[in-house]
């Protein structure tokens, strides 16, 4: 089987750290390797995972040095989208690309969901009363926040006095 490399260059733009080495390294340009598939003596090849081999800047202390590390394509992945967030987690990065795409913008505007409420979501919180009912005012139906709410509502009405007991609602996420 052929060893195939690929290479190529990253660029950060400010000093990031990869989980598992103990430097932050500075920001700027790294040459990477990536083994596209497992080596010729590998003993199990199912088993085997791709890694980047990236080619660190020479510390100041040795400037002749080349040194090398190894990190899993993962541990890369995160850090250069980490340095696209400049410090944000990456669910915010998926949201940032998700409100970019008009088609996104309009299955929103179709349901009535507004920027301002998507961003609350991924921030952790839940939607209060009052912008349920506003936003089933401004569409004119049932939003699914207010139906899971009304059928939670009516759930408790209908056992109330019995031993309560969680049930998976089909609406809850």
């Amino acid at each position: 089987m052929e060893n195939l490399i690929s290479k190529t260059t990253v660029v950060f733009s400010r000093p990031f750290n990869v989980p598992g080495f103990d430097e932050t390294l500075p920001a700027g340009e790294y040459d990477i390797e990536t083994e596209l598939c497992s080596p010729p003596d590998h003993l199990n090849p199912k088993t085997w995972k791709a890694s980047v081999l990236i080619h660190l800047h020479p510390r100041m202390s040795h400037p002749g040095l080349a040194r090398t590390l190894t990190v899993s394509m993962v541990d890369l992945d995160s850090a250069r989208a980490q340095d696209r967030l400049s410090g944000k987690e990456l669910s915010r990065l998926f949201l940032e690309k998700m409100l970019a795409d008009p088609m996104v913008r309009l299955v929103m505007q179709a349901d009535g969901v507004s920027e301002r409420q998507l961003r609350q979501l991924y921030a952790g919180g839940r939607p209060s009363w009052s912008d349920i009912k506003t936003r089933e005012r401004k569409t004119g139906r049932k939003t699914s926040q207010g139906l899971l709410r009304e059928v939670s509502a009516i759930r408790v009405a209908e056992n109330e006095g019995m031993p309560t007991r969680h049930i998976p609602s089909p609406l809850s996420p």
